[in-house]
């Protein structure tokens, strides 16, 4: 499904020339659960966009879906972004004055296809727990409900990959946690995720990790034992104040 080889990415301001990527190549196959870990400037967030078709590499080659990329124009790169990738971001991008439904159904208008749109997002919604909060402006939901609006909004499309950057950055450790549940729940149903974070505990809910470093890739492997977030979840509930007493 992604196929990188030996991609490069370089950027040039008057005589410097700064080399963010240097040489990456992996595959990821149809529904792998894949974390792309490195610590700040390590070249991830360049590798994102450029999965992502934000950004184009200077070298090398990146194929999606068997669509060379680095050629595709940019009528191209925006229906294959509008259709084939869903992204879910740190910050959760929520239009302030449209509620969870509207939120959701933004990629559907964007793509004329809103019909029936409606149903499909009030279904999105309710996968991610948010049924009963579809009206709920974005200033009425907590932190992780508008994480969850922004996860119901990415897949709403139906895409063929997950695109997730740094999705519990802004997170408290249980909303954290409970968006991670459902990108092990997604994984569990064949989807395909790619996720960026900074965290190794975050990223040994992943299948795979593939760490970068200095615009390389120092590791890539299984995560032989993921940590499951459902399971933490569950601790962390039986952990807190008050769990088991009486009322």
């Amino acid at each position: 499904m992604i196929e990188l080889e030996n991609l490069s990415k370089h950027y040039t301001k008057g005589t410097a020339v700064t080399e963010v990527l240097k040489g990456i190549s992996f595959r990821v196959e149809k529904g792998e659960f894949v974390a792309i870990m490195g610590s700040s400037g390590a070249g991830k967030t360049t590798l994102m966009n450029i999965l992502g078709g934000l950004d184009k590499p200077t070298g090398g080659r990146y194929r999606l879906d068997g669509v060379d990329m680095a050629r595709a124009g940019e009528d191209e790169l925006s229906r294959i972004r509008n259709r084939k990738i869903g992204f879910v971001f740190q910050q959760f991008y929520l239009l302030d004055r449209a509620d969870a439904m509207k939120n959701v159904m933004l990629p559907l208008i964007y793509a004329d296809d809103d019909v029936g749109g409606a149903a499909r997002a009030e279904m999105t919604l309710a996968a991610v727990g948010l049924a009963a909060r579809k009206h709920h402006l974005p200033a009425e939901l907590s932190g992780g409900e508008q994480q969850r609006v922004a996860i119901a909004r990415a897949l709403v499309t139906d895409p063929l990959i997950l695109l997730a950057d740094e999705p519990t950055g802004n997170l408290d450790t249980r909303n954290g946690l409970e968006v991670l549940a459902i990108f092990q729940r997604l994984h569990r149903e064949g989807r395909t995720l790619v996720m960026i974070t900074h965290d190794r505990a975050v990223a040994e809910h992943a299948r795979r990790l593939i760490v970068l470093k200095d615009g390389r890739i120092a590791e890539d492997q299984p995560v032989l034992q993921p940590h499951d977030a459902e399971a933490e979840l569950r601790l962390m509930a039986q952990d807190a104040p008050g769990a088991g007493e009486p009322g």
